[in-house]
């Protein structure tokens, strides 16, 4: 294979989702990553709840309440009328959104930054190896 054949790679972004029962505590497990990649006008999110281990930091934390939330994400990275106030036909605007940092019980952590040739297949390898 020449370096012609290789597939074009484009730079992306991601963010891991937190679940943080107690705020005040800090202790957080990851429920999802959000992925953004501009070249190929891509915004997604894979989530996983580990319900015991949500419990396993806080009996009292509310599941069914991250759920919700989980679930409001993947509405925004949807668009149109699934993205509530935060649509709009960018992707980027969405990303931006969704990683603004809270101070609630489902939190973006840092953006980190990559190259990938298959944004879809990228976010299916980070949830594998930062959230399952």
């Amino acid at each position: 294979m020449t370096v012609d054949d290789r597939p074009q790679r484009h730079d992306f972004e991601y963010a891991v989702l937190r679940a943080v029962p107690r705020v005040e505590r800090g202790e957080c497990i990851n429920v999802g990553v959000l992925l953004y990649c501009r070249a190929a006008s891509f915004v997604g999110v894979r989530t996983h709840l580990d319900e015991a281990r949500l419990l396993a930091l806080d009996p009292a934390a509310d599941a069914a309440g991250v759920r919700r939330v989980l679930r409001g994400v993947e509405g925004v990275c949807l668009g149109g009328e699934h993205a509530g106030q935060a649509a709009g036909d960018n992707p980027g605007q969405r990303f931006r959104w969704l990683t603004a940092p809270r101070s609630t019980v489902v939190q973006p952590g840092p953006v980190h930054t990559g190259l990938t040739a298959d944004p879809q297949a990228e976010l299916e390898r980070l949830v594998q190896l930062l959230v399952r």
